[in-house]
C-alpha cells in the first residue's frame, strides 16, 4: 500500500496540528498552499492523499484523472489515513489536532466527529451531509460547518436536515451559511468571494483557538 501526504511545518509552532481533507482532486497544489497558510500562523498541517492506494504517491495536478480513483475511496480508508497523519504530527510535536475538510473532505471531516480518533474538533467547508447524518447520534466532538448558500452539490434542505439532527442530538456545533456563495467558494472563487473567504478563515481560526484546550483521547 502506498501512502503519501503534503506537510507544512511552521517555523514556530504556536497553534494546533491540522489534518486537511481535500476535495475530490486530492493533493492538488491548492492544498499545498493552504497547508502553508496554516503553517504561517503557527499550525502544523498535513494534506491527506486519498488516491495513494490506487494511483501511487504524488501530487495531483490539473491533468490528474481523479474519477476512477475516487470511486475506490471508502470511509474506513479515510479514517485510517487521518489516524496515520495524527500519529505523524504527534511524533513531531503532540498537541490538539483538528480535521479541516472541503467538499468530499468536508463531509468526511464532519463524520469523523463521531470517530474515536484523538481529535479536538472538526471543520467542514461545503461538505456533503450524508456521512455525518448517518452517525449523528454518535458524534462527540465540536463541529464547525461553513456552508455555501448556492451550493450545487447539496441543497439548503439537506443542510437544514443535518443541522436539525445535530440540534436534536445535542451536538456542540456552529454553522454559518454564506448567502449566494457557490460550492468551492473558498478555492476557485476566492477573489470573487473574498469577504466570505476571509470571514470563513477567521471563524476557523477562532474555532481552533477555542477548542485547543481540550486534547481528545483515542
Amino acid at each position: 500500500m502506498y501512502f503519501s501526504a503534503l506537510e507544512a511545518i511552521p517555523v514556530e509552532r504556536t497553534g494546533a496540528n491540522i489534518v486537511i481533507l481535500p476535495d475530490i482532486r486530492g493533493t492538488h497544489p491548492y492544498y499545498a498552499a493552504l497547508a502553508e497558510r496554516f503553517a504561517q500562523v503557527g499550525h502544523a498541517a498535513i494534506v491527506i492523499d486519498y488516491y495513494g492506494r490506487t494511483a501511487g504517491p504524488g501530487t495531483r495536478g490539473s491533468d490528474f484523472v481523479w474519477k476512477p480513483h475516487f470511486e475506490q475511496v471508502n470511509q474506513d480508508d479515510v479514517a485510517d489515513d487521518v489516524a496515520a497523519a495524527i500519529d505523524h504530527l504527534d511524533s513531531e510535536e503532540p498537541g490538539p489536532t483538528f480535521v479541516v475538510g472541503f467538499c468530499f473532505g468536508g463531509g468526511q471531516a464532519w463524520r469523523l466527529a463521531a470517530s474515536d480518533l484523538a481529535l479536538s474538533g472538526v471543520v467542514g467547508f461545503y461538505g456533503l451531509p450524508g456521512p455525518a447524518r448517518a452517525v449523528v447520534d454518535e458524534i462527540r466532538l465540536p463541529m464547525l460547518l461553513l456552508l455555501a448558500g448556492e451550493d450545487v452539490a447539496t441543497t439548503t434542505e439537506q443542510f437544514a436536515d443535518l443541522t436539525a439532527a445535530l440540534d436534536a442530538a445535542g451536538v456542540d456545533f456552529e454553522e454559518h451559511t454564506y448567502d449566494g456563495a457557490p460550492h468551492s467558494f473558498f478555492d476557485s472563487k476566492y477573489e470573487q468571494w473574498r469577504d466570505a473567504c476571509e470571514d470563513a478563515w477567521t471563524r476557523t481560526m477562532s474555532f481552533l483557538e477555542r477548542h485547543s484546550h481540550v486534547r481528545a483521547s483515542a
